[in-house]
């Protein structure tokens, strides 16, 4: 078993140092490469085939996702019609170890027809692609992690790199903020953290619990296990929250009382109760409940009048974490 552990951290080591390697790589070349893609009046191709396609199609996810358009162009397929893709403004990324990828003989000779500049990011210099490139980043590797020196492997993770280090010079330059990342990402946690207001999530009109400041016990009851709040708002006469009953109100008050025959919810409620506006985030929401160890939000207007409520496990299920 300690042979399997010793070629493990073997592989890590050699991919390790093939990504160290590209640090002294950063040079004039990789300047110019990011000052295209961020002129770039159109979007960003990314292009590669195999393995190299794989590492492309992440390149252009992750360049999308930090503010430059971008998408992912089998070379293969672009001779095929997917070249139509192509569109003036446009800037084209091609990822090739060797840089003698047949399917970009047939690629390169067109972008190049229609004035499209092209990045080559590739372990040749000398390779076709390298010399009919605008901009070439070098990839090169002593040795892939492989045994045999043949599966793709610290290349891969190389061109990775390079891809990830282009992205991240060009949020740089573009200022990309954490709203703009969240605005691409409204489904993550980020995303919600920062745009999701309570008034997305609360419920509204008749789903509100709400009882009358005289209604008797019985009705607070009855209001309580007829909405999903596990409490009730207390509405004075004018409409406005003058309190809150729960059912944990409910149950201490059983259980400290023999009788509650004649009180009415102005008796029992909790006066001036935790209440937020409508334009509250929703992750703010939820830190105001946790810190105060309390179930339910009653969301208010500017006159203290009941707009929505929420509870918990909503903010919890919405992701607010």
């Amino acid at each position: 078993m300690s042979a399997i552990l010793d070629k493990a951290r073997e592989v890590i080591r050699i991919e390790a140092e093939a990504v160290a390697a590209l640090e002294n790589r950063i040079d004039a070349d990789f300047e110019r490469a990011v000052d295209l893609l961020f002129n770039c009046k159109g979007r960003v191709i990314v292009s590669g085939i195999g393995k190299s396609g794989i590492i492309a199609q992440k390149i252009a996810a992750t360049l999308s996702s930090t503010g430059t358009a971008a998408v992912f162009l089998h070379a293969a397929e672009a001779a095929h019609g997917d070249l139509g893709m192509v569109m003036p403004g446009d800037v084209v990324i091609c990822i090739s170890k060797s840089g003698g990828t047949e399917e970009f003989y047939a690629l390169v000779p067109i972008l190049k027809r229609l004035a499209t500049p092209i990045i080559a990011m590739t372990g040749n210099h000398h390779s076709p692609l390298a010399e009919r490139a605008d901009v070439v980043l070098d990839i090169s590797v002593e040795k892939e992690a492989c045994p045999h020196d043949l599966a793709p492997t610290a290349s891969t993770t190389a061109a990775l790199a390079m891809g990830d280090a282009l992205a991240v010079a060009l949020v740089e330059k573009r200022h990309f903020s954490r709203e703009d990342f969240a605005m691409r990402h409204p489904a993550g946690v980020l995303g919600k953290k920062l745009f999701l207001r309570i008034d997305d999530l609360m419920y509204s009109g008749d789903k509100i619990a709400t009882v009358s400041e005289n209604a008797t016990i019985d009705e607070v009851i009855f209001e309580i296990s007829r909405k999903r709040f596990g409490g009730t708002c207390v509405l004075s006469a004018d409409g406005k929250l003058a309190g809150i009953i729960t059912d944990g109100d409910l149950r201490r008050l059983l259980k400290n009382r023999h009788s509650i025959d004649g009180l009415a919810a102005r008796d029992i409620m909790t006066c001036n109760p935790k209440t937020v506006h409508l334009e509250t985030m929703a992750a703010q929401v939820l830190e105001i409940m946790e810190e105060h160890d309390i179930m339910q939000m009653v969301i208010v207007d500017a006159e203290h009048r009941p707009k929505g409520m929420v509870h918990l496990h909503d903010l919890l299920k919405a992701g607010i974490r």
